[in-house]
């Protein structure tokens, strides 16, 4: 890290897609875990234009500063030449910005297991590869090349080479896909992905890393996807204790979201009075209630991995969500005389108020057990001032 300051400067290319999206995040997480201990932060995002030619003076600056670098960006969708020699072209000029400063920073390259096959996503991989190689080589620095399966996440986009991200649209639209019987991917998490990376930057880790994943088969992919939605539908959660099937069921379920939320209860009424039922599934999980005092707000954090649920058993409430990285609220009335939960979506801080009169009856539950040491709660407000 730098000499002047305990913290971590760090520069990320392809900062706007899957995998810089969950860097960012998981930085924030960081520094918003260390503010709550009172510690001093330890990341400094440093952000950036895109890196392009006319963008290069800039990310020379910063690089002689930095401690550490991750090269996310990439080209996997285009025509075949820009496929090949964009990502070589993008190397280089991440290669001529480290030079040009002097830079010391360890450098983490996401590649692909399609590095060095004879096509041109493989071959311009492989090539950017070697530019960094060389320049670690060269420049006595760090370098980490980790090699990746399929990337699935939050924020993925739909038909832009992610077979999950697709899928999740067409379930949730009830669209019908078109699915290869014997195709077969291997699926890693985004945000795991940089919590490695940053593990192996801690460690001072070199030299070629392969990641491994979950292998499913794409019709089990699509059967398991069309389990969430049947059974989310009738307020059932999946079986959420495999860490794999969380990520799975938050990288869908965001798909759904803002849309089918707040969600009403079904009121089971007779003459003793009402029933409904709050939770389902989950495969265990903490639930709490809380008592809130009118004009009173609870929250403004937000989980990574959490699968939360918000649902007011007596008085008014607004909840109010925002993406950590966005600026629109979305703003939902709730109240215990007419019961609907909204489902807590990840990355994403929230917070609930009591707007009525009288105190506020709050259920809350998540899927796993509150652990102080690893609590995935991170302080953020909903309303930046």
């Amino acid at each position: 890290m730098s000499d002047e300051s305990t913290v971590c400067r760090v520069l990320v290319t392809g900062a706007s897609g899957l995998l810089g999206y969950h860097a960012r995040a998981a930085l924030l997480a960081e520094n918003c875990a260390s503010d709550f201990a009172g510690r001093a932060r330890q990341y400094e995002f440093i952000e950036l234009p895109r890196l392009s030619e006319s963008t290069l003076l800039q990310w020379t600056h910063h690089a002689g500063s930095a401690d550490l670098v991750l090269h996310l960006a990439g080209i996997n969708r285009a025509e075949p030449d820009e496929v090949e020699f964009g990502n070589i072209a993008i190397a280089r000029l991440l290669v001529q910005a480290l030079e040009q400063s002097a830079s010391t920073a360890h450098v983490f390259y996401a590649n692909s297991t399609h590095a060095g096959s004879d096509s041109p996503y493989g071959r311009g991989k492989q090539a950017a590869h070697e530019l960094l190689l060389q320049w670690a080589k060269t420049s006595e620095a760090k370098y980490t090349n980790i090699v990746l399966p399929h990337i699935f996440g939050e924020t993925a986009r739909a038909h832009y080479n992610n077979v999950t991200a697709t899928l999740c649209e067409q379930v949730a639209t009830n669209a019908e896909p078109t699915i290869h019987e014997g195709a077969q991917v291997e699926l890693l998490h985004a945000g795991a992905v940089i919590d490695i990376m940053l593990a192996e930057f801690q460690a001072g880790t070199t030299g070629t890393k392969r990641l491994v994943g979950t292998p499913i088969t794409v019709p089990d992919l699509y059967e398991l996807l069309v389990s969430f939605r049947t059974s989310y539908q009738v307020n059932t959660y999946p079986d959420l204790v495999d860490p794999f099937t969380t990520a799975l069921f938050n990288t869908y379920r965001a798909t759904e979201y803002p849309a089918v939320f707040p969600k009403e209860l079904q009121l089971h009424r007779d003459h003793r009075g009402v029933l409904f039922e709050a939770v389902k599934g989950g495969g265990g999980g903490q639930t709490f209630l809380s008592w809130t005092d009118p004009g009173i707000e609870r929250g403004n954090h937000f989980h990574r991995q959490k699968v939360e649920r918000f649902l007011v058993v007596s008085g008014e409430a607004e909840i109010h969500i925002r993406s950590v990285f966005g600026d629109k609220i979305e703003t939902f009335r709730v109240s215990g005389s007419k019961p609907a939960y909204v489902d807590m979506p990840t990355f994403h801080t929230h917070s609930i108020v009591n707007t009525g009169t009288e105190p506020l009856l709050t259920l809350f539950w998540a899927h796993e057990v509150f652990d102080p040491a690893h609590p995935d709660t991170y302080s953020h407000p909903v309303l930046m001032q």
